[in-house]
């Protein structure tokens, strides 16, 4: 009952004028930065957070606008598989499967009506999951001390590789490159500078918006001046959505199962959206076996994977906000806006900011209905906005960006900083080296070496309190089972290959 009563004290928050009219912005503007092929989640979120800082948005408002961007770069992901056979971002590119040659065969209506819908039902089911199981998992997280958050982070490591489609190798450099990073500023417990090279601006550390955009959209910008500028997208008629909104009914009992398997794939921490997506599509596939038409124009194709890893992104949510445990890259970002204005997801989030945490959950149920009703008549529009020449979108990216950073604090060395992480961010994608580790490494890295030195500090330097319980000893074990469950995924995956 006490979760009904918050949920419907989040409605009142969220059902706020102001509060809508965010909903609704992120929602556009989300589908339209997911619908573009390269961008996805993670840029669309970084690249917004900046002009939330800059409007004075409170940490409700700010936090219901970049999760709106969210999920709808999740729905507006599908898009562009289905209808350019390019993938929005990883999580949909399972979705290219199914959806491009429905869409080569005139059904490519059908296919984003069947999307959007699982998509709903996916998001819807994770929203539900998020509002009963967030609040057992603080019952839970509020026993945890100093040992106990340090066996975390050590999971969240542990698991990181699941965030990226890298190799294992790669995603532990990257990440071991921000907690490096991490470590730039005054230390907490003997006050001395590191690593600042003599600039004061790095005694506060390295601000993680200043590193996100510069990490993503500004690298993006530079990977796009190696490509051709004049490559145009043929035009293609997509049809009604209508036909795809009635074969849903059809594919339900897929949309149920691939929603359940998105969900438990995004409460992992580092398994997120395009582990969900992956594991619904291939065991639907295996579930109908030679009954199915998958890879040919299968509907159930397109309606596992969309509901999986719109699932995923919910269940993502539930280990950041309880744990303060970002369960994709997306979601890590959403973790430095909180930190940026003070405040630290976990345990205490749900006593201390109710109306932020069960106004989210609340606008998360508002924010999909809408984009359900905006992806239904604006399939047309959405498809066509395709046709735009990335020569002009891509300026319109960088402007955005540098705009937003000098905002922040008017400082020309954010930009300076900005231009750094966006060189390091090329060279690290030009090398396959995935850069959602190091924001990962950057964020957690100063709350790990915080919590190990309160452990260190209650021991009197005894390493033992950091195994001495059973819940740490829970967490170690659940930590190497996933890391050698996905070693040895990734060898069957590099096995096929060869």
């Amino acid at each position: 009952m006490d979760v009904l009563d918050f949920l419907v004290h989040g409605f009142a928050v969220a059902l706020q004028p102001q509060h809508l009219l965010l909903a609704m912005a992120g929602c556009i503007i989300g589908t339209l930065i997911g619908a573009l092929p390269g961008l996805g989640p993670v840029n669309g979120v970084a690249l917004l957070i900046p002009l939330a800082f800059n409007f004075g948005l409170e940490p409700t408002a700010a936090l219901i606008l970049l999760v709106s961007v969210y999920y709808g770069c999740m729905y507006g992901g599908r898009i562009s598989s289905i209808v350019l056979n390019i993938p929005g971002d990883e999580p949909a590119m399972m979705t290219t499967l199914d959806g491009y040659p429905m869409a080569q065969a005139g059904r490519g209506g059908e296919a984003l009506g069947l999307s959007a819908v699982a998509s709903f039902v996916g998001a819807i089911i994770a929203t539900i999951g998020l509002t009963l199981f967030a609040p057992l998992l603080v019952k839970v997280a509020i026993r945890f001390g100093p040992a106990e958050y340090f066996a975390l982070f050590v999971l969240a490591f542990a698991t990181i590789g699941g965030v990226t489609s890298g190799s294992f190798t790669k995603s532990f450099i990257a990440a071991a490159l921000g907690l490096l990073l991490g470590t730039v500023g005054i230390d907490p417990a003997t006050s001395v500078a590191r690593y600042t090279f003599g600039w004061y601006e790095l005694y506060d550390g390295i601000d993680y918006i200043v590193a996100l955009v510069g990490l993503f959209a500004v690298s993006e910008c530079l990977l796009f001046l190696e490509r051709d500028p004049d490559q145009a997208t043929a035009s293609l008629k997509v049809g009604s959505a209508v036909p795809g909104m009635r074969r849903a009914i059809a594919c339900a009992p897929t949309i149920g199962r691939g929603s359940i398997i998105g969900f438990i794939s995004g409460v992992l921490p580092g398994a997120g959206a395009s582990l969900g997506s992956f594991l619904a599509y291939v065991l639907e596939k295996r579930w109908w076996g030679t009954r199915g038409r998958f890879g040919t124009g299968d509907p159930r194709g397109v309606a596992a994977p969309e509901a999986g890893n719109n699932a995923a992104a919910g269940g993502a949510l539930i280990p950041m906000l309880s744990l303060g445990i970002p369960g994709s890259g997306t979601t890590a970002i959403l973790l430095a806006l909180l930190l940026s204005m003070n405040i630290t997801p976990g345990p205490l989030l749900f006593e201390q900011q109710p109306d932020m945490v069960w106004g989210l959950v609340a606008a998360l149920f508002i924010g999909n209905l809408m984009l359900l009703v905006l992806n239904i008549p604006l399939v047309g529009l959405f498809a066509k906005m395709l046709q735009a020449p990335a020569w002009f979108l891509m300026p319109m990216v960088t402007l955005v960006a540098f705009v937003g950073i000098f905002s922040l604090n008017n400082s020309a060395f954010d930009l300076y900083m900005m231009l750094a992480f966006g060189v390091l961010g090329y060279l690290l994608r030009k090398l396959d080296i995935p850069t959602v580790p190091v924001v990962l490494g950057l964020l957690l890295g100063g709350q790990m070496e915080f919590n190990l030195r309160r452990a260190m500090s209650i021991s009197g330097g005894d390493w033992s309190i950091l195994w001495s319980s059973g819940i740490t000893i829970g967490i170690y074990a659940f930590a190497v089972s996933l890391l050698l469950a996905g070693l040895a995924y990734a060898m069957v995956i590099k096995k096929r290959l060869e």
